[in-house]
């Protein structure tokens, strides 16, 4: 018997070993993963986190993730400005620059009206994208490293469901929540506005010359593209406004998709270039296509940049919930257009390097 007892004490002692071995092995595991995102993203709050916020509270927060480049800050800056002052809802902003411009986004936020905004810094490492970006491009803007940070967004928000990302050219006139609120089917990981979804942006179209199909996107000449079985006249979206759902796009891994399409266009230049400027929107094209939500079209009227003459109505433009200056002329650059509606929301730079450009300036 005592035998048998030493037998069951040693067995007992191995199993507890075991356990031990295995959750060692899991905590570690998740601290090596944890870490592989830090040297994609580092997260550097205004507000220190002293685990004062409960669940409840943290999904109450509406998490908007905007970019904000050197160039064009200011941008930024009115975005920013106009979804806070057009909602009640607990806004967090994410606001993402490369790491020589946090400092400055820091500076511009505390030091103008936006200090009272609940926001993160994130500084997004560009070499993320080593070796998945072609350089030859026709517009070299759409090929700056911030153009991408939408693909990351799992990375970024880490204890949120649900997101929005916004571009920075654009300006919203609505309750913010109601975006937030957009209901995503099943299955889906994103909402896109379609480029057919407005009668005025099929008229504008034509008008001025827009691509709002694939075929402007993707290259069917080549076989992977022609394999993907899509149809060259289905129509795009545009990602420039995204309302994703985190988890579903964790669990569809729709980062390591777009990644792999990125690669893929490096070895085989898959992607149009000549009106589309493809390089970012072509991998989410691919990669959503018939997997996406519809936004309300009135949460994105679009195109307002891409010509310094076609405009909308003025009546149409003030039912809009937000408005987007894609495309060239930007309301901050001369020539544009509308840029009343963009200007009213404009936080001047307290260090004094972003300015207006205007015609008699």
């Amino acid at each position: 018997m005592a035998l048998l007892r030493r037998i069951n004490q040693v067995l007992l002692f191995l199993l507890v070993v075991t356990l031990c071995m295995i959750l060692y092995k899991k905590v570690h595991k998740g601290a090596v993963l944890k870490n592989e995102a830090g040297m994609l993203l580092g997260t550097l709050s205004m507000f220190p986190d002293d685990g004062s916020e409960t669940p409840e509270e943290l999904d109450e927060e509406i998490p908007v993730v905007i970019c904000a480049a050197a160039g064009r800050m200011g941008a930024a800056m009115a975005a920013i400005n106009s979804i806070y002052s057009n909602t009640d809802a607990n806004v967090l902003f994410y606001v993402v620059g490369l790491r020589n411009t946090l400092s400055r986004i820091r500076k511009w936020i505390e030091h103008s009206k936006l200090r009272e905004i609940n926001f993160k810094i994130v500084e997004f490492n560009p070499m993320v994208l080593k070796g998945k970006i072609r350089p030859d491009s026709s517009r070299p803007e759409l090929l700056q490293p911030l153009n991408f940070v939408r693909f990351y967004l799992p990375l970024l928000i880490q204890q949120h469901e649900k997101v929005i990302y916004v571009d920075d050219d654009v300006i919203v006139q609505g309750d913010i929540q109601e975006l937030y609120d957009t209901t995503l089917t099943m299955g889906h990981a994103a909402a896109f506005s379609s480029d057919c979804d407005l009668p005025t942006a099929q008229d504008l179209t034509k008008l001025v010359g827009l691509q709002n199909t694939y075929m402007g996107y993707l290259d069917y000449r080549k076989k992977s593209i022609k394999d993907l079985g899509i149809s060259p006249s289905t129509c795009s979206f545009n990602p420039g406004v995204i309302v994703a759902n985190m988890t579903e796009w964790k669990h569809q891994r729709i980062t390591k998709q777009l990644e792999k399409w990125m690669q893929k266009n490096v070895e085989e230049n898959l992607y149009s270039s000549s009106l589309g400027g493809g390089v970012a929107t072509s991998p989410l094209l691919i990669v959503f296509h018939e997997k996406y939500s519809a936004l309300n079209p009135l949460w994105h009227i679009r195109h307002l940049g891409w010509s310094p003459d076609a405009r909308y109505s003025e009546h149409f433009l003030q039912a809009a919930k937000l408005l987007h200056w894609n495309g060239r002329y930007k309301p901050w650059d001369f020539p544009s257009v509308h840029t009343d509606f963009w200007e009213s929301w404009f936080v001047p730079d307290p260090a004094g390097v972003f300015k207006l450009h205007r015609h008699n300036s």
